[in-house]
């Protein structure tokens, strides 16, 4: 039997209890059962100095808002990274690299993942500068805090863990997953609200399914985000159907 390693996601947090909900519903939670995964939130109160626990101050120069403090940040990252060798400390920022399924598929591979959410007015910069290995963003939008983005990221990392998701081949017909959108899905009934299933789905011919899948999620990439289309490696045939597909909306 292949040995399945366990991955390990820490998540440092002034918020733990906003995690509790979210490790233990779906997926996430059957991870975490089938011993694939362990969460852990580690509250970076717990590693402040002062008996109040404080964890931010306010900007040096001046300005609105607070700043977290370095010293219990980087006290709880050293804390964790003691748990394994090699772990990998990402900082959840409007800042970094904006979260692909490619970099999931790269951050799944490895066992020990330490995610670090910011509040505020984000953390102070020599916590990036000597603590954080990269620094990942979910979208150019800012939010409250680092909490949600991480809980994306963790449910994006998870799910392609071997053994996790109920099939393999779901997770690789993801939206992403091959640089394209994924195709239209649909299920019983055949008839709904007047609008039926398309009959190939019905044809049993695995063949022309598999075809009108690709066709589809590239006539969907095509309509909906078509600057993903300059990253995918197409075939001769994928090339031709877009060509039809350009040349039936110049008709109109």
């Amino acid at each position: 039997m292949t040995q399945v390693n366990l991955m390990h996601i820490d998540i440092l947090t002034i918020f733990p209890d906003f995690f509790t909900s979210i490790f233990a519903t779906s997926i996430l939670q059957r991870a975490v059962a089938n011993n694939l995964v362990r969460l852990n939130t580690v509250n970076i109160r717990d590693f402040a100095y002062d008996k109040h626990k404080i964890v931010d101050d306010y900007p040096y120069g001046g300005g609105a808002g607070m700043v977290m403090k370095p010293e219990p940040i980087g006290r709880a990252i050293v804390a964790t990274k003691a748990a394994s060798a090699n772990p990998r400390v990402i900082y959840m920022s409007p800042q970094g690299q904006v979260l692909t399924q490619q970099k999931a598929v790269q951050l799944s591979s490895l066992e020990h993942l330490i995610i670090l959410c910011g509040h505020y007015e984000g953390v102070d910069e020599r916590v990036s500068t000597l603590y954080v290995d990269e620094e990942i963003s979910i979208g150019d939008f800012v939010l409250t805090g680092g909490e949600l983005p991480a809980a994306v990221l963790v449910d994006c990392v998870v799910r392609l863990l071997p053994g996790v998701l109920g099939s393999a081949e779901s997770a690789a017909q993801d939206s992403f997953s091959d640089g394209l959108l994924e195709h239209p899905h649909y299920t019983r009934p055949p008839e709904f609200m007047g609008q039926m299933v398309p009959e190939i789905l019905l044809s049993g011919h695995h063949g022309n399914i598999a075809r009108w899948r690709r066709q589809e999620s590239l006539r969907r990439t095509w309509e909906r985000r078509p600057d993903l289309l300059a990253k995918v490696r197409l075939s001769e045939a994928d090339y031709a159907f877009l060509d039809r597909l350009r040349r039936s909306q110049e008709r109109f």
